[in-house]
């Protein structure tokens, strides 16, 4: 099966050199049963690639069985591991098949492993090592034949380091590692991924598959997406939801994105991406011109200019025009862009400013 194959049938989107080499990872290691850990920040898409390891390999006529470590109680996680024989504790009234014994012959994806108590780890480790293990309250072992999948979205070396995770488990768990990078990192795949998510939500909502502007689409490569494949499914079923024209503009995402103050100061507080008042937007443009060098020789040149002289009756007076401040503005935009080549991302930066406020701004000075 080529690669494209096997992206068609699992689902798998994107052209990067980062997920073709991933994909040829989960094909040769697919086959075999050895553990495959799969690392990456919250919604990457670690489930898609647990579900073509499962059902690329022998066991795919098999469960699998998918458990979210996270959700479920420590209290509660071992008992829905293992299971419980009748009367083991308050509430056990009946005998009850752990997950493993539902997955035995196929696969069990354990999602957020790192959230798993140590105590629990050990069992996990027995499992692996001896394929046995013992339900609550039974004096008799239970054999299965299970494969393991297990993800998380936090660095279990560090995990293992800081004693919330078992270092044996860890180097059980990491025989195959799968590491899927975030969006920012294959910007390349983000305009893919938003065709696909945008032809699925108009079809099965039976309308009109809504344009794309180029605008916005620059806008969708240089955003940074946090929540990565997740965050960029909802943007894109929102906007179109709310979309009443067919053409999806920066105006239809901007809402529907999160962002922070670029201020150094404020830089790691949230903020709604409502727009803020137009005085903030103008102070923070003023203050990004004496970042910019050559803005700041042009203000020096503005400040000797007008410099103020004191009248025989006392008062200050302004020598020559005063140039207005959404001039300055203005040109410290275009100056930004032309510095570089007109990438906005790029240019926010350099500005000091959010894209989202460049947007509005270009819009509003009328540069193209």
């Amino acid at each position: 099966m080529s690669i494209e194959d096997f992206q068609k049938k699992f689902g798998i989107i994107g052209k990067s050199k980062e997920i073709r080499d991933l994909i040829d990872i989960t094909m040769q290691v697919a086959q075999s049963d050895i553990s495959v850990l799969i690392t990456g920040e919250s919604g990457v898409g670690k489930e898609v690639f647990a579900r073509a390891l499962h059902y690329y390999s022998k066991r795919s006529d098999n469960e699998l069985v998918s458990v979210n470590c996270g959700a479920i109680p420590e209290s509660l996680l071992e008992s829905e591991l293992f299971g419980h024989k009748k009367g083991s504790f308050t509430g056990a009234i009946d005998d009850r098949k752990g997950y493993f014994e539902i997955a035995d012959g196929g696969t069990l994806f354990l999602d957020e492993i790192a959230e798993m108590a140590l105590t629990t780890q050990v069992k996990l480790l027995r499992v692996l090592e001896t394929k046995e293990f013992m339900k609550i309250g039974s004096e008799s072992i239970t054999k299965v034949d299970v494969r393991i999948i297990a993800a998380t979205n936090k660095d279990l070396q560090k995990e293992v380091d800081s004693k919330k995770f078992r270092n044996d488990l860890y180097f059980r768990l990491k025989a195959v590692t799968l590491n899927i990078p975030p969006l920012r990192k294959r910007r390349g795949d983000i305009i893919e991924l938003f065709n696909h998510f945008l032809k699925s939500y108009s079809q099965s909502n039976n309308i009109p598959e809504p344009k794309l502007t180029r605008e916005a689409t620059e806008l969708l490569i240089n955003y940074d997406w946090p929540g990565n494949i997740r965050e960029l499914k909802n943007v894109i079923e929102s906007a179109v939801a709310l979309s009443k024209t067919g053409l999806l503009d920066v105006d239809s995402f901007i809402p529907l994105l999160s962002t922070a103050l670029p201020d150094e100061e404020f830089r790691n507080l949230p903020v709604h991406i409502n727009r803020p008042p137009d005085l903030l937007d103008r102070e923070m443009i003023y203050r990004a011109l004496i970042e910019i060098k050559k803005d700041l020789i042009d203000l020096k040149q503005i400040a000797l200019r007008n410099e103020p002289e004191i009248s025989s009756s006392g008062s200050t007076e302004i020598k020559g025009d005063v140039i207005p401040l959404d001039e300055l503005e203005k040109q410290a935009i275009i100056n930004a862009l032309k510095n570089t080549q007109y990438n906005r991302r790029k240019a926010a930066k350099l500005l000091n400013i959010s894209e989202r406020t460049l947007y509005r701004k270009l819009k509003e000075y009328e540069i193209e």
